[in-house]
């Protein structure tokens, strides 16, 4: 059956426009490794689970593991680069009259069901957001998410920085933003994960409501007025 509407690709298409046999081929057997990785992670924890484990569960050899992925640590973070990539276009895109907080923000509103979505193309939101559990309990994985953030900020500060029209060599004010906002995910991250709830919307509840915060902690008086 036929799928009407402009949606619906054509017969004709060139083929070069869909991916081949042997590229599904190659993305079903890197999802299977990120699931399989993401999964044992979970499960039996991270440092306890080997690159030869992954390949088992995944059903391929060791060595095509690492024709995916340069190490563990690249597979336990592949998911989490992509969703960060589609909040940084997220930045790019807003309207170029928005305060920088107010972009950042905004952006990040608009990246949740992308976001998700993405994630759903490689492997379980559910499965995504526990690993994020494991990444708060496990040192050397806290460690990399942390300098991975860092670099994140830097690349996000370069690109408010381009927006305002600023040199972020001469202008403090696009890394302090950005560093007060990673401050606040960095926050909500940790808070998110001891709770029972580890769905997607109720990180981007707790992230709303602690962002609201900001200005008032900021410059806010913190001491209850005396009546």
């Amino acid at each position: 059956m036929k799928v009407a509407g402009p949606s619906a690709p054509s017969e004709t298409a060139p083929a070069a426009s869909r991916p081949g046999l042997r590229e599904l081929k190659k993305r079903r057997t890197r999802d299977l490794l990120l699931r399989s990785a993401l999964e044992l992670f979970t499960e039996r924890g991270y440092e306890e689970t080997t690159v030869d484990d992954i390949a088992e569960a995944a059903d391929v050899s060791q060595r095509t593991f690492f024709r995916y992925f340069a190490s563990k640590e690249e597979a336990a973070f592949f998911v989490s680069r992509l969703a960060e990539s589609h909040f940084v276009d997220a930045v790019r895109a807003r309207p170029p009259e928005e305060a920088p907080l107010d972009a950042l923000r905004g952006a990040l509103a608009e990246s949740w069901s992308t976001i998700g979505e993405a994630v759903e193309r490689l492997v379980p939101l559910e499965l995504h957001m526990r690993f994020y559990r494991v990444i708060e309990s496990t040192p050397a994985l806290l460690a990399a998410h942390l300098r991975r953030a860092t670099e994140l900020e830097e690349e996000i500060a370069r690109v408010v920085a381009r927006r305002e029209g600023l040199d972020l060599d001469a202008d403090p004010r696009p890394r302090v933003a950005v560093a007060v906002f990673g401050a606040v995910m960095r926050v909500t991250e940790r808070i998110w994960s001891a709770r029972e709830d580890a769905s997607l919307a109720a990180l981007r509840d707790l992230t709303a409501a602690y962002l609201d915060q900001v200005a008032p902690a900021l410059t806010g008086n913190w001491r209850r007025t005396e009546t």
